[in-house]
């Protein structure tokens, strides 16, 4: 599903983020990805749904190498992956129910299912009561979890979540770790962000922690005791 070999990025006049990072994501896989604030946490999320290039070494997503593809190909791609944003990018001129509809909406499912599915995810993140409501007029923790609707809504072959969970409390997080879950089971290849160990212990999967720039994989609620400034 994901595929970094010998991958490296460094912004523009500045120091190099990322490194020699080898790592791969399999079909169906659930990952946390830890590590401290500056870490490079972001940075590789967006090599994921190419939003970045790297500097050096290949990224492959769905088994294609990114390097050569069009602008059309990266399109079609980025209809697979799920996206929450830490800034959570609502269209504050859309109502609830339209964000959360949009990635339904860009597929062609008829309005009716739209409907349907978006009133059944809302609910489930506990806004059935907000449906007409405009992003603005919400609290941060409920555009997080409008964000984070809108990204699971159109069942994504890949999600991509930074920090889901950072907005909400602990029972709605443990609640959106649920749905992640659900959607894992169902096929969806799910890498989450977070800071949260507590939800990390708590769901007991796979960690890739940033050390140094590169990616380490860890099992088994290995990787959460790292050295200070991991």
């Amino acid at each position: 599903m994901v595929r970094f070999e010998d991958v490296g990025l460094r912004y523009p006049s500045g120091p190099e983020v990322l490194h020699g990072v080898n790592f791969q994501f399999d079909p169906g896989s659930f990952h946390f990805l830890l590590g401290p604030s500056g870490a490079g946490k972001s940075t590789l999320l967006r090599l994921m749904y190419l939003a970045h290039r790297p500097s050096t070494g290949d990224v492959s997503l769905f088994g294609r190498s990114v390097k050569d593809l069009s602008r059309r190909e990266k399109a079609l791609l980025r209809r697979r992956i799920g996206v929450v944003f830490q800034d959570f990018r609502l269209l504050d001129h859309l109502t609830l129910m339209e964000n959360v509809a949009l990635p339904l909406t860009v597929s062609g499912r008829s309005e009716g299912k739209i409907s349907k599915n978006v009133k059944e995810l809302l609910s489930w993140v506990g806004l059935a009561d907000h449906l007409t409501a405009l992003p603005p007029t919400l609290s941060g923790g409920q555009q997080q979890r409008v964000a984070i609707a809108r990204a699971v809504i159109g069942r994504p072959s890949l999600l991509l979540a930074d920090e889901p969970t950072g907005n909400v409390d602990d029972q709605i997080a443990v609640r959106l770790l649920y749905l992640f879950q659900e959607l894992n089971k169902l096929g969806t290849t799910v890498v989450i962000a977070t800071h949260n160990q507590a939800l990390v212990t708590r769901f007991n999967y796979p960690v890739a922690r940033l050390i140094d720039g590169d990616v380490h994989i860890f099992q088994n609620g290995e990787g959460l005791d790292a050295p200070e400034g991991y």
